[in-house]
């Protein structure tokens, strides 16, 4: 008898060989697909013509819907909060012509404006009374922060201004987990949730696009100055910030229990296309603690496994990765240097879970043949999921302009391997 789809799973993610490669599309922020190729998709696999729901505006991913799901045979579910990354609630759903003309649907607070340019802009929380928050080009695919940073002074400068964002769950937000996961406890799929309140400056959170009026340390580039001038402060604040989830925590626990696989814990980038960010002394001195901390309540007071996303080439890392208790790395960037297949099974495969590096978006996937793809698509599952551990996606979403052709090419690669 056939196993389910989430009996593979589990299989995958505990290192235990599944009866088949397991497929992700969708399931968080860093495994989606953008809404022009979820719209592709829709018609190439003769689904129901209706405008794509926006789910992440940010990255402008699509929703993959039940029938989507079915039709590309993907094992994963993946749940997000009620509210967007610009704070808006996703619902009341509303059409939207894009720059490229095509119909999608947004929130229906999801209130914009245009500059002087004709590019849209975004506003926090959708109240165009503000300062925007983010801005899409009238060329572009998607949105970027619009940093918002005052003058720091280091004399006045406050851990609670950090630590806006972090606040403790509400019987609202349990309430609506709760119905959410029971929504799909019946699904025979991998549940993946992104709880939220987990990120430890992750670099696309740093903005915090969806408040009003961001205070403290909100810039990219003083946010990793700070991480060299100002550790102390860093590493009080990632104590605080943590002690905070981890309450928050508890009580998702005990809202949903063991009704999810995965939880999404950071996306905090470590990883440039040829280095780190930061030194592996660096690394364990300023987040490896507060990483640890979260992720060793996880594994003692539930069945969880944990989700780590980091770009670039982090083999330097990756033990301290596990150190710091996380069971899943993604994207698997295997065209960064020293990210090597099979030097990264080999050395770490029993240790960590690879989810992703199925092909290469910067290379293969974006301008590579059809038959590239099913190559680099079939040898990727043959190294990494020797012996389970592995999670095919794409290393990062797939993006707006990836060949159609490629597209489908990936897709007819995985049928045939499963």
């Amino acid at each position: 008898m056939s196993e389910s789809s989430r009996e593979n799973f589990v299989k995958t993610i505990n290192h235990k060989q599944p009866e088949r490669i397991v497929v992700d599309f969708g399931s968080s922020p860093v495994t989606g697909i953008h809404a022009v190729i979820v719209e592709k998709l829709r018609e190439y696999y003769g689904l129901e013509k209706k405008p794509v729901k926006i789910i992440e505006p940010y990255q402008m991913l699509g929703e993959i819907d039940d029938d989507l799901q079915h039709a590309m045979d993907v094992d994963v579910i993946g749940l997000g909060g009620e509210k967007n990354m610009f704070g808006i609630p996703n619902n009341n759903w509303k059409v939207h012509r894009t720059f490229w003309g095509q119909e999608v649907l947004f929130p229906g607070e999801f209130n914009y404006t245009y500059n002087e340019n004709g590019d849209i802009l975004i506003h926090p929380e959708g109240d165009t009374s503000v300062p925007p928050s983010a801005m899409m080009p009238k060329t572009g695919y998607f949105f970027d922060a619009i940093e918002r940073q005052g003058p720091v002074d280091d004399a006045n400068l406050k851990l609670e201004d950090n630590l806006e964002e972090f606040g403790r769950v509400t019987e609202h937000d349990l309430a609506f987990w709760k119905k959410q996961v029971g929504d799909v406890s019946g699904s025979d799929m991998g549940v993946l949730a992104n709880l939220g309140g987990t990120a430890l400056g992750d670099i696309a959170l740093v903005p915090a696009v969806q408040l009003k009026n961001p205070k403290g340390i909100r810039g990219v580039s003083e946010w990793y100055v700070s991480t060299l001038i100002r550790e102390d402060f860093i590493r009080e604040l990632f104590d605080r910030q943590t002690d905070i989830a981890i309450e928050n925590l508890k009580d998702f626990y005990g809202a949903i229990g063991n009704k999810i696989d995965v939880v999404y814990i950071c996306g905090a980038d470590f990883g440039t296309q040829n280095s780190t960010f930061c030194s592996p002394e660096t690394f364990a001195r300023v987040w490896l603690p507060y990483y640890k901390k979260v992720n060793d309540w996880i594994h003692a007071n539930t069945g969880w496994k944990t989700f780590k996303h980091s770009c670039g080439s982090v083999i330097s890392l990756l033990d301290l990765f596990i150190e710091a208790g996380f069971d899943i790395i993604n994207p698997v960037q295997i065209n960064a240097e020293g990210m090597d297949p099979v030097v990264l099974k080999k050395r770490f495969g029993d240790r960590i879970v690879f989810w992703g590096g199925g092909v290469d978006t910067q290379g293969v996937f974006a301008f590579g043949t059809p038959q590239q793809v099913r190559d680099q698509v079939k040898r990727q599952c043959e190294i990494l999921g020797d012996g389970g551990g592995f999670v095919f996606n794409t290393i990062h979403n797939i993006q707006a302009n990836v060949p159609f052709g490629n597209v489908v090419a990936m897709l007819e690669a995985l049928k045939e391997l499963r």
